[in-house]
């Protein structure tokens, strides 16, 4: 990467999301990290519908900046932006073997999209976040599974190297590549940070307030869980929900709380409905559909752990989010879990309620299990985007071209 060679970074969703002004999921926040990281340096790349656009070093810039900054009045800069940076006139020609980089599963499972790269003769890389789709499709739309096998087909086949975060998804990924045949380019492990989350005002939310306020810790009625994420089906918050029935049945008035902190995802409309329809969660079962980082700090302040029930992740930044904040985690026993916990969690065989009921009602200051994750906690080494990058430039400065064999 140098100044007549630039680096090709791909920001297509990193639009979407500022257009629709969406929370920010954990893809997007990588796609966030790598743009702070490489603006000064990097050419804007653009697809739509199977057309690719880089923009001159100008343009670049001015696109960059829109998208780090506030997302309130974003449609009307990049509606004014647009047609004088995006015009479908003659786009500025990348140099053959410049490095073209997508890490946020943007449109490499299309043909354009791997015409372009074989046209223009770019080292492409690729960070695939998880083999989700192709490992546990029952959690996903058909669509979303047809499309992440191209990706993942598209990274094998046509990419010069693939970025991973944990060794559980590179071996998910040699696995798949076993199974269909293929080589695997050069493959880089390197962990991903969480959120710097601001540390939290005195005051924090209560779960149990119907408005959205923040008393002080004091006001809270009882001690609460936290669960953090997208609510779709692989995160198994319809599991977590019968484990909160039987804490209220076993426990009744004395039964935790629990906070519930995500949007809406595929496959949710299970726990909409049990949300509604039960009402012995009503008073022990809040949910905060939109939370910003403040928020999130304070939440995870106050709780008394984490709960990750997932039945299949990548990697996790909750789950190092929170053990930055001094927060214990209970999660589901996954490989990327040990990776990523470096021991520290609590870890549950998947859908095992009755491991989950015991180690919840059990979890408070001064019992064996939380006192042995608090004392654990002042060895845990959180990734840093420092140590990633550091990584990941000199990995991309020894990367070759794709396999000549690519189709």
């Amino acid at each position: 990467m140098t100044e007549d060679r630039p680096l090709l970074l791909d920001v297509t969703r990193l639009i979407a999301r500022s257009w629709s002004r969406r929370l920010p999921t954990g893809i997007d926040r990588v796609g966030q990290a790598y743009l702070r990281r490489f603006a000064l340096r990097a050419q804007a790349v653009v697809q739509h519908r199977g057309a690719v656009r880089v923009l001159d070093r100008p343009h670049s810039q001015e696109l960059f900046d829109l998208l780090l900054g506030s997302d309130a009045g974003f449609r009307r800069r990049m509606t004014a932006f647009a047609p004088r940076a995006l015009g479908w006139g003659r786009a500025p020609r990348p140099q053959p073997g410049t490095i073209y980089l997508n890490v946020n599963h943007t449109d490499f499972d299309l043909a354009s999209h791997q015409r372009w790269i074989r046209a223009a003769g770019l080292r492409s890389a690729y960070l695939l976040h998880d083999l989700i789709p192709l490992t546990h499709a029952e959690h996903c739309r058909p669509h979303a599974v047809r499309r992440h096998r191209g990706r993942v087909l598209g990274a094998l086949r046509h990419g010069a190297g693939i970025v991973v975060s944990t060794a559980a998804v590179a071996r998910d990924l040699r696995d798949f590549a076993r199974l269909e045949g293929l080589e695997v380019p050069p493959v880089l492990v390197a962990p991903i940070a969480g959120q710097r989350l601001a540390p939290p005002a005195r005051n924090v939310p209560d779960p149990g307030a119907p408005a959205r306020s923040a008393p002080a810790r004091s006001a809270l009625r009882r001690p609460f869980f936290l669960c953090l994420g997208t609510i779709e089906s692989r995160k198994n918050h319809r599991f977590l929900l019968d484990v909160w029935g039987m804490l209220v049945r076993r426990l009744g008035e004395q039964a935790p709380e629990l906070v519930i902190a995500g949007q809406w995802g595929a496959g949710s409309d299970p726990v909409r409905r049990r949300l509604a329809g039960d009402p012995a969660l009503g008073g022990r079962v809040t949910l905060l559909e939109r939370c910003g980082d403040d928020e999130v700090a304070r939440l995870l302040a106050a709780a008394t752990a984490l709960l990750l029930p997932t039945l299949a992740e990548g990697y996790g930044l909750p789950m190092v989010e929170a053990l930055q904040a001094g927060t214990p985690v209970i999660a589901s026993d996954l490989p990327c879990f040990h990776e990523v916990g470096q021991g520290i969690p609590t870890l549950l065989p998947v859908n095992a309620g009755l491991h989950w009921e015991t180690a919840i009602a059990g979890f408070a200051p001064g019992t064996p299990e939380h006192d042995r994750q608090h004392a654990a906690m002042a060895r845990f080494r959180p990734p840093t985007w420092e140590s990633h990058f550091d990584r990941v430039e000199t990995w991309l400065s020894a990367l070759g071209a794709a396999p000549a064999h690519a189709e």
